[in-house]
């Protein structure tokens, strides 16, 4: 079954690689990508499809669309405390998702998936599964965690990604999250950083040990929305793009 799945993943990246090379625009499927059965997450132009966290409604400050570019803007460094997280309108359950980054320096944020809202309704962020991003040279969440936990790529507090990892702070970088039932993959710029299952004895142990171990049955969920996260850096994101499989 692993082999079959990393195979499946590999043919993902090869198209993913191939279609690239046609410099499709941005915010916008190739006629291939469509075939495929890929689909906007974010239209380039409008909040369409996107809520705030703690709201019914997109947040009215703390986000702006700028050329094709979804940023959320700089405040104090702080967790969901000027616009926070946006999540998507929907729930996803197997899917390949990809966004295309660009952190400033020192920034801190994320990629949620498997996000429930109503988990936590006071300060802070929504939770879910998070794929770090993070300036790791600058940024003191690097450091803290055990053994890289809280690194880029990571899985955030739960496993870390690899010291020696494709990212360049000064240019764009593609995140890919890969989930089929209980297995996870964590992409950055076709390298595979990480991979895991979820929902058993040993996942079980492992969010026992994290900050996650108050949240009932975290990680385990079928479903969940999909979010982008406020901490309080400036962040861009684009080319937000989703395979359901």
């Amino acid at each position: 079954m692993r082999k079959i799945f990393s195979a499946f993943a590999a043919l993902a990246l090869c198209f993913s690689a191939c279609d690239s090379n046609k410099a499709a625009p941005d915010n916008t499927l190739s006629k291939d990508e469509v075939k495929d059965g890929w689909a906007l997450l974010w239209d380039g132009q409008t909040t369409e499809g996107w809520r705030g966290a703690k709201l019914d409604a997109f947040p009215d400050h703390g986000w702006v669309i700028e050329d094709g570019v979804l940023k959320v803007l700089r405040s104090d460094g702080s967790e969901s405390t000027n616009g926070g997280d946006i999540i998507t309108t929907r729930l996803y359950k197997n899917f390949i998702l990809k966004v295309d980054f660009k952190i400033t320096e020192g920034a801190n944020s994320g990629i949620k998936y498997f996000v429930d809202p109503t988990l936590n309704k006071g300060a802070g962020s929504a939770i879910g599964c998070e794929f770090q991003i993070l300036d790791d040279l600058r940024h003191p969440d690097a450091k803290l965690g055990v053994k890289g936990n809280r690194t880029l790529g990571s899985l955030y507090d739960l496993i870390p990604a690899p010291e020696d990892k494709p990212f360049d702070i000064s240019t764009w970088n593609t995140a890919m999250v890969i989930v089929r039932d209980a297995h996870v993959e964590h992409w950055l710029n076709g390298v595979k950083l990480l991979e895991y299952e979820r929902d058993n004895q040993e996942w079980n142990a492992l969010v026992a040990y994290s900050k996650y171990k108050d949240w009932p049955n975290f990680g385990n969920y079928e479903e969940g929305y999909i979010l982008l996260q406020d901490h309080g850096d400036e962040v861009w994101f684009k080319n937000i793009k989703i395979k359901e499989l």
